[in-house]
């Protein structure tokens, strides 16, 4: 097997995606009809219809991009055949995402999953005072070099690497004087760009400790099974199946790096040499591109992108 499936985080929401797969296939409406009732709400017409402010609360987006992810999974297999114990080498997500490969990978249900992606943005949100926190990416420069300048810019505050994403693009998330400073060090460093994201809150970093024991609290009341195939961790950039251990690892992940960069040559270092990016958007295909030479990267969002989905697959077996 040299494909993978890797399912997009936070970023790739948008007012209107899932929608006509819902329409097209009774098994992806089926997805954001659990998801619903699993929330007790009506995500679904958020997701569909909007305001796009309200779709972006976090705790809003982190389930809608899950069901999305789902959806178009589920299409995969009922339309073009895939089965992910038989055909990805691994399953892998950025940040949320790791939630949405284990649903898709069996070992989280759907329900458990989005009633635990509410609980993650709620507790994401409310672990740092709107304002206090920030992020922010810099931009061509590689990861140690920006880890320094993370280093550099604490002064006894916290700053710290949150995002590995590769090509050059490293983000970093902490206290915002902190942040701040991060991005003058960064513009003298040689960064071709330095900036603040539009975010709500300092994501994967220490300052979420308080989101993390609520999300080890959590989790201990969820059953998780081994997956279909192996889950390729956010904080480790390697391998691992057992549910104890995944249960732990996504605590961490809440205050850690999202080692997206090593995960992908993870990947392709054990063959990988196609990357299905399943749900919302095409960021993880771009990154791809960038971390793995000669990698192809197939975004799988919309009815449209079935057929070809389905040919990609065929020529990676």
């Amino acid at each position: 097997m040299t494909a993978a499936f890797t399912f997009p985080g936070q970023g790739s929401q948008a007012v209107g995606m899932g929608k006509g797969l819902a329409d097209a296939f009774p098994v992806a409406k089926a997805v954001f009809d659990e998801v619903d009732a699993a929330l007790g709400e009506k995500l679904t017409a958020t997701i569909w219809d909007g305001p796009g402010e309200t779709l972006q609360l976090t705790q809003n987006a982190q389930p809608a991009l899950m069901a999305v992810s789902i959806a178009t999974m589920r299409v995969l297999e009922s339309e073009a055949g895939f089965a992910v114990g038989r055909d990805a080498a691994f399953v892998a997500g950025h940040s949320l995402g790791e939630y949405s490969a284990l649903a898709a990978a069996g070992s989280l249900s759907v329900s458990d999953a989005a009633r635990l992606l509410r609980i993650r943005g709620l507790a994401m949100q409310k672990a740092v005072p709107v304002g206090a926190g920030a992020m922010a990416a810099l931009l061509g420069l590689d990861y140690e070099t920006a880890v320094a300048i993370a280093s550099e810019a604490a002064q006894g505050e916290v700053c710290q690497a949150a995002n590995d994403n590769g090509g050059g693009q490293v983000v970093v998330s902490g206290d915002k004087a902190a942040v701040d400073r991060a991005v003058e060090i960064a513009k003298t460093k040689g960064a071709k760009r330095a900036m603040l994201l539009p975010v709500s809150a300092p994501f994967h970093c220490k300052l979420m400790q308080p989101a993390a024991d609520a999300m080890a609290e959590a989790l201990a009341g969820v059953t998780i099974k081994a997956p279909a195939a192996p889950l390729v961790a956010n904080v480790l950039a390697s391998a691992i199946t057992d549910p104890d251990e995944i249960r732990r690892r996504l605590v961490e992940q809440v205050t850690g790096t999202v080692r997206w960069r090593e995960s992908v040559a993870y990947m392709a270092g054990q063959g990988v040499n196609r990357f299905f990016e399943i749900g919302a958007g095409k960021v993880l295909s771009g990154l791809v591109k960038r971390i793995a030479d000669g990698a192809v990267g197939v975004s799988v969002g919309g009815p449209n992108d079935i057929a070809a989905a389905r040919d990609a697959l065929a020529a990676s077996a």
